[in-house]
């Protein structure tokens, strides 16, 4: 048998701060559950650039260790499944006292209606919808709501609930229901604020899969955009980072979406 060559340690990534969040984050630790994808990975670069401790929570600890290689910043990893509740206890007695915590879990489940499976709509409901109550049950107790702009959770929705479609009912209803989830923590644990930013058509990595049909498709998503372009994870990274350090913003759905929502 071949032995495989380990896969190298990245080293950290230089990360340029928006002007007004660059000293905000520093010293504040921020729970970034998602860490492993591409938005979530984005986020804790520029966090960690501006001075942030980092919690790396998701489901897979090799993506996760592979985030932490790429910050300048302290930063500990927490495998955490948003289905299971006992390990986001864990997490919560692993994170501590906090400042800031920011989901960007999704698991998808599409398809048409009659080929639906039980397990799979189960699963987008946890990552969209369970989990985040439960994240909100088991951490906001340790939010460190005395800092100058308060304590936060920011959730990720999206645009397929104010645009439904065939064969996206799942994902229509488990963005739907978060960002009615949203309005009702934001009253439950106040005064932690809860929003939830809400992406339309980014290009996040998510499209390559379409292979040669992806810059066609976000060409013409671009041209009926009001914004007349699609997102980035840069876009999505600057709207969490206004939700944590906007001290009078709870309740509140950021869209994200270049007007996508509207056309």
């Amino acid at each position: 048998m071949t032995a495989q060559t380990p896969k190298p340690t990245p080293s950290p990534v230089p990360v340029p701060v928006p002007a007004p969040v660059s000293g905000a984050l520093e010293g504040r630790r921020i729970v970034v559950v998602g860490a492993g994808s591409n938005t979530g990975r984005a986020l804790a670069r520029t966090a960690s650039a501006a001075g942030a401790e980092l919690v790396l929570a998701g489901p897979d600890p090799r993506k996760l260790e592979w985030t932490a290689g790429e910050l300048s910043g302290p930063a500990r990893v927490v495998p955490v499944d948003l289905a299971d509740e006992a390990s986001i206890a864990a997490l919560a007695t692993a994170t501590g006292r906090f400042d800031h915590l920011v989901s960007t879990a999704a698991m998808p489940a599409n398809g048409p209606l009659a080929e639906l499976e039980l397990a799979d709509v189960q699963r987008a409901f946890a990552a969209k919808v369970v989990g985040p109550l439960l994240l909100a049950k088991h951490l906001a107790g340790q939010a460190a709501t005395d800092g100058p702009d308060g304590a936060s959770f920011t959730f990720f929705s999206g645009v397929a609930a104010w645009r439904p479609a065939p064969a996206r009912t799942v994902m229509a209803a488990t963005n739907g229901a978060l960002a009615f989830l949203v309005q009702a923590l934001a009253v439950e644990i106040a005064p932690v604020r809860v929003n939830a930013v809400s992406p339309g058509i980014v290009d996040s990595g998510s499209w390559d899969r379409m292979g040669t049909d992806k810059e066609p498709f976000l060409r013409a998503v671009a041209e009926r955009n009001p914004a007349r372009r699609v997102g980035s994870t840069d876009d999505l990274v600057r709207a969490v980072l206004f939700s944590m350090a906007s001290p009078f913003v709870t309740g509140t759905v950021l869209h994200v979406d270049g007007g996508g929502r509207l056309v």
